[in-house]
């Protein structure tokens, strides 16, 4: 059996579910885009290729096995795009909850079952249908659980809106010892200006570290809640432009070692001085798709 562990983002990573790019489809058609950013690639003729991605994710694959991590893949479904493991599900604690996610992507809860079959069924929670939340939504960060929002009174509309007020008041009764803190994050068609999820301006590193994108969220308060907590000096602010390329998009093996994409030069360069080790491997086709490291991995266990 699996011992479910994960109370932050960067504590020495042991089990992973990857997700994977093999059989992913053909290129979708324009209405039937996710996100605004996929939209722009499949337009511009652009979009990423199956081969370029499965080299991108078995990249990434290498590293987590370099640091010994336990790493499952989900079962290959026939032309379903299951990069993004981190959509489906999210574990805090030794909590397994199954994501609400778009409902034309159910089947991809199906192909991990096989991981599903080694937890505890007692500590697999389904949450009620109303109840709309996303991992990349979901940040676990010691005593605290962050979780970006969109609350406004057209969220039904906005197709980049994927988690409300309502899982956000689930997350919070479950989890009474902890403070959950919600972040309104910025909608937007133009993916220039679009935070997705929570991962997409906002992302912790090491033990007191941050990566923060100011616009991505909308209330000033709440962005500055996060410069106060985490200390100015120890924050790596991105650009507009890094935010729409994902910056904030890195994943951490350990509190040491962060896997980022081998373009993000400013970034990469910052973690350095900051005394990370930096993994960097291509992602840049995958990105395309308005997503990155993150959202690509469901951690299982940390330390």
């Amino acid at each position: 059996m699996l011992r479910l562990n994960v109370t932050n983002e960067t504590s020495k990573l042991r089990a992973v579910v990857l997700g994977t790019a093999e059989s992913c489809g053909p290129t979708p058609k324009p209405e039937d885009a996710y996100d605004p950013k996929s939209l722009e690639h499949i337009l511009a003729g652009t979009y990423p290729v199956e081969a370029d991605m499965v080299n991108e994710m078995e990249a990434f694959n290498m590293v987590l096995t370099k640091y010994n991590v336990q790493v499952f893949r989900p079962s290959v479904l026939k032309d379903c795009n299951q990069i993004f493991s981190r959509d489906i599900a999210f574990v805090i604690e030794d909590v397994f909850f199954k994501a609400n996610i778009l409902p034309d992507r159910e089947e991809e809860f199906l192909a991990i079952n096989h991981v599903l079959e080694q937890i505890d069924p007692n500590k697999i929670v389904y949450l009620p249908e109303e109840a709309h939340i996303e991992g990349g939504d979901v940040m676990p960060w010691n005593d605290y659980i962050f979780i970006g929002t969109y609350t406004a009174e057209n969220y039904s509309h906005q197709i980049t809106a994927r988690t409300n007020k309502i899982a956000v008041e689930y997350i919070r009764k479950y989890f009474p010892n902890k403070t959950v803190k919600s972040f309104e994050l910025r909608k937007s068609t133009n993916a220039r200006e679009n935070a997705l999820h929570l991962d997409c301006c906002f992302q912790p590193v090491g033990t007191n570290k941050a990566i923060l994108h100011k616009n991505g969220f909308l209330i000033e308060e709440e962005y500055q809640w996060l410069v106060d907590y985490f200390g100015r000096e120890n924050i790596f602010e991105i650009t507009s432009d890094e935010m729409y390329h994902m910056f904030s998009n890195v994943f951490s093996i350990s509190p040491e070692v962060v896997v980022s994409e081998k373009n993000f030069t400013r970034l990469n360069n910052w973690l350095r001085a900051q005394g990370f080790i930096v993994e960097e491997i291509p992602y840049a086709e995958i990105a395309k798709q308005e997503g990155l490291l993150r959202c690509s991995t469901m951690p299982l266990i940390r330390d």
